[in-house]
């Protein structure tokens, strides 16, 4: 009875104590910890209720959102996890950040030309995309990059502002010249860039076939070099592009044909993520000096496109990191103005109008992708046993003593002895020389010296570089519902960093370290590496999963190339859309709501025909019918099960 008791007052203190310690985190915390401030840009915070929110500048001020309240309102209208979350007013604001630093600047350096943004289609191909970027564009003359024929035919079906740049990149056959042409013929500002020296000919002859003089530019291969993951698109062995030997053969070509006049643009592409302000200062200047002897050789010239390379500060460092950017975008438009009037005032050239192309910096932060939390791994290593059999070998005794030497001056020492052991057991095992009971042993005092490790570690301020991540190999596994493959490409492919964070709980503090694996059962279906503002983390903090509770995590700043880029590995399809939109008076909007694919859609694109699939079954349900396998009864039953799962959503479904 006593016992009885005595256990009761034990979990209630115990209880009264985790409380006491979840009531002692805030959201500041969780601000702090998840680095918030840094990446969001001001778009993103979190609440008072500890719930992630986004925030949109209205013409009555700032709103916040609370993303649990939008991910309600979507469960509501039938749609499930994963969710593909865009905000309208964040594009929008985009788009004016970066038209208005560009006014700023050539206001406040007495630029004597304008600024033109165009918007990259590649960088995110959907329809509400591009056609949200051409309406919030449209004050602007902000204009559209195509880089195939069927982006072409996106651009001039959805501009309409015959004063916004259409720049055509890539390859061009004749069906992509002569539509060109045509648009300069409906008034369009349409520019060929020539990026290899056979285009010019055919250009050329399309011309004269058509009777309409085309506007050229010219892409040039600059020395510059970059850093961070687009280091290869740059320099003068970069895949696309004129050397300036091919640009003076072009001139000349030109100059012979007597449309030296049509030349008006020179082009360069440094990279899509730049992530040092000295190498866009040096890719300018070069840049400029080739614009000056373009026009000194006669060309007509008036426009300079920089191309893209304004970066996304991803994990919020505000470094030179791949996943960062030294720089804001103030000092990216008052540097570019300011080196394109001191390089021309060397030879007293005109001011060109100012091209960009940023795609990633327009879209990335009005995308969120939202999943939940299908099941979890927890790495907890069996009690070691309070004693052990006298005949057990001398090798299981030098771990044991390891494991009962660790202090925080000797882990270095530890942990290598423990390594040692652990392969020496491993080896006796395979020679016979222990049981597998033993070798089991083995094991459980091995992982209960790292995880002993791992605690002190934590509290050392110098980590030895072999102890460092020692926490990545005790961490949890949290399975969520969505497709790495799908979402998120970039991380499986160049390890692109994004922030991730739980959407809520986040006044509680997060009590556990896992890494997330998606739902695809691949190797590679996972995330190790999170956003950090000193370096890189293997975990990320998250909270326990509660029975009987959903729990939400949302990756950010995934608005660019994601969606475009995202492939159908195990046939997980495009997940669930919706976009909303922050009014005024702080409430919001479903504008657009669109369901993922089905699995019946998905199986289409890989040339399977549903129909044929399902008679196919039909065939086989029958065949046990006759067989005696199944009763007709139990045929419609299993046909209709069969028939529902075509129709179902290709994801996790409770």
């Amino acid at each position: 009875m006593f016992s009885y008791f005595f256990s009761l007052l034990k979990n209630k203190d115990k209880k009264k104590m985790q409380n006491e310690k979840m009531s002692r985190w805030t959201r500041e915390d969780s601000v702090e910890l998840y680095s918030v401030e840094n990446w969001g840009a001001g778009y993103f915070n979190i609440n008072n209720a500890g719930e992630m929110e986004v925030i949109a500048e209205t013409p009555q001020g700032p709103k916040a959102i609370s993303l649990v309240d939008i991910l309600s309102g979507a469960k509501q209208r039938g749609l499930g996890m994963p969710l593909l979350l865009r905000i309208e007013n964040l594009l929008g604001e985009q788009i004016k950040k970066i038209n208005e630093g560009f006014i700023e600047a050539i206001k406040s350096f007495n630029y004597q030309s304008y600024f033109r943004g165009v918007y990259p289609i590649k960088v995110n191909q959907q329809q509400q995309v591009v056609q949200e970027v051409a309406r919030f564009g449209a004050p602007y003359h902000h204009g559209l990059e195509a880089g195939s024929k069927a982006e072409l035919i996106i651009a001039i079906s959805t501009l309409k502002d015959t004063e916004a740049c259409i720049i055509c990149n890539g390859y061009k056959d004749k069906d992509f010249i002569d539509l060109g042409l045509y648009v300069k013929k409906l008034g369009f500002n349409c520019f060929f860039v020539l990026e290899m020296p056979g285009e010019l000919d055919l250009v050329l002859e399309r011309s004269r076939a058509l009777g309409i003089e085309p506007n050229l530019g010219l892409r040039v291969k600059l020395s510059t070099k970059i850093g961070g993951n687009w280091a290869e698109s740059s320099g003068e062995r970069s895949l696309f592009g004129l050397t300036t030997n091919e640009i003076i053969e072009i001139i000349d070509k030109l100059k012979q044909e007597n449309m030296l006049d049509c030349l008006k643009l020179l082009h360069y592409h440094l990279g899509s993520q730049i992530p040092n302000i000295k190498d866009i200062r040096s890719g300018i200047a070069e840049a400029c000096r080739v614009y000056c002897e373009m026009v000194a050789e006669g060309a007509a010239m008036g426009y300079l496109d920089l191309g893209g390379g304004l970066a996304v500060d991803y994990d919020g460092s505000k470094t030179n990191f791949a996943s960062s950017c030294n720089y804001t975008l103030k000092e990216y438009c008052a540097d570019i103005i300011e080196i394109i009037i001191s390089t021309l005032a060397t030879r007293n050239v005109a001011h060109p109008v100012i091209i960009t192309e940023s795609g990633r910096a327009t879209v990335a932060y009005h995308s969120v992708l939202l999943f939940n939390v299908v099941d979890t791994s927890r790495f907890e290593p069996p009690k070691l046993p309070e004693g052990i059999a006298s005949d057990t070998p001398e090798m299981m005794k030098n771990i044991l003593e390891v494991y009962n030497s660790i202090n925080q001056k000797n882990l270095q020492e530890c942990y290598n002895d423990a390594v040692y052991y652990k392969e020496e057991l491993a080896q006796m095992f395979k020679n016979g020389m222990i049981t597998l009971r033993q070798k089991a042993l083995g094991e459980v005092i091995f992982w209960n010296i790292i995880q002993k490790i791992s605690t002190l570690v934590s509290k050392l301020k110098h980590v030895p570089i072999e102890l460092d991540g020692i926490d990545r190999v005790l961490s949890d596994i949290y399975y969520c519902n969505f497709s790495i493959f799908q979402s998120l490409p970039d991380f499986w492919a160049i390890e692109q960093l994004f922030p991730i964070v739980p959407i809520h709980r986040l006044n509680e503090e997060p009590s556990r370290s896992a890494i997330l694996a998606d739902i695809t059962c691949d190797c590679d279906g996972k995330i190790d590496k999170f956003v950090d503002m000193h370096d890189v983390k293997h975990t990320l903090p998250v909270h326990e999963v509660l029975k009987g509770e959903e729990y939400y995590i949302g990756i950010f700043l995934i608005g660019a190339y994601q969606e475009t880029l995202g492939d159908l590995h195990n046939l997980l399809g495009d997940p669930n859309i919706i976009s909303v939109r922050i009014n005024n008076d702080g409430s919001f909007d479903f504008v657009s709501e669109m369901e993922g694919d089905s699995i019946s859609e998905v199986l289409s694109y890989v040339e399977y025909d549903p129909k044929t699939l399902f008679l196919q079954f039909r065939d086989t349900a029958e065949k046990a019918v006759r067989d005696g396998v199944i009763s007709v009864y139990e045929r419609q039953n299993i046909m209709q099960a069969f028939d529902n799962g075509m129709k179902g959503y290709t994801y996790f479904e409770r």
